[in-house]
């Protein structure tokens, strides 16, 4: 996958390491204070949410496949859950599971669109108005299995 704004590195001063100078906010990378810029572009962040490598991974290893669409929210609440007893893929998983809903809910709800919050937090932004928080309940769903994530995306479909 091509990300742009993914492997530039900065020295201090805030030249990339390359010799190619430094990056604007709208470049990637990052910027003068040496915090990361995310692109303008909303493909590529919604390229880079919709990864969820570990989950996609659990779930191709349990016969689901993850299509990127509600129904494959309803097959991976139906997963058994071996992942719970693993204290370090948990916390992952449940973000990856988060991930994934936003990913569904973008791509098939009209006007919804990723937004990441000044303190890094992708939400899901409805065309309503309305902010979507999707990580927090997803590692609720790894942990617990409560909420599905098919009545989540329910819920928001509705909205």
């Amino acid at each position: 996958m091509n990300i742009p704004f993914l492997g530039l590195r900065h020295d201090k001063s805030g030249h990339d390491k390359s010799g190619h100078g430094e990056t604007s906010p709208g470049e990637g990378g990052h910027g003068r204070s040496g915090d990361p810029v995310l692109p303008a572009d909303p493909e590529s962040i919604a390229a880079l949410l919709s990864e969820c490598e570990l989950l996609r991974s659990q779930a191709a290893g349990a016969g689901v496949r993850l299509d990127d669409t509600p129904a494959s929210l309803e097959a991976l609440d139906q997963m058994v859950p071996r992942w719970r007893d693993d204290a370090e893929v948990l916390p992952w998983l449940g973000n990856d599971a988060g991930l994934y809903l936003g990913t569904v809910v973008v791509r098939t709800v009209p006007g919804a669109a990723w937004e990441i919050r000044p303190d890094g937090e992708p939400v899901v932004r409805l065309a309503s108005g309305r902010e979507v928080e999707v990580v927090g309940p997803g590692r609720d769903w790894a942990a617990s299995g409560v909420p599905e994530l098919s009545q989540l995306y329910a819920e928001v479909a509705e909205d």
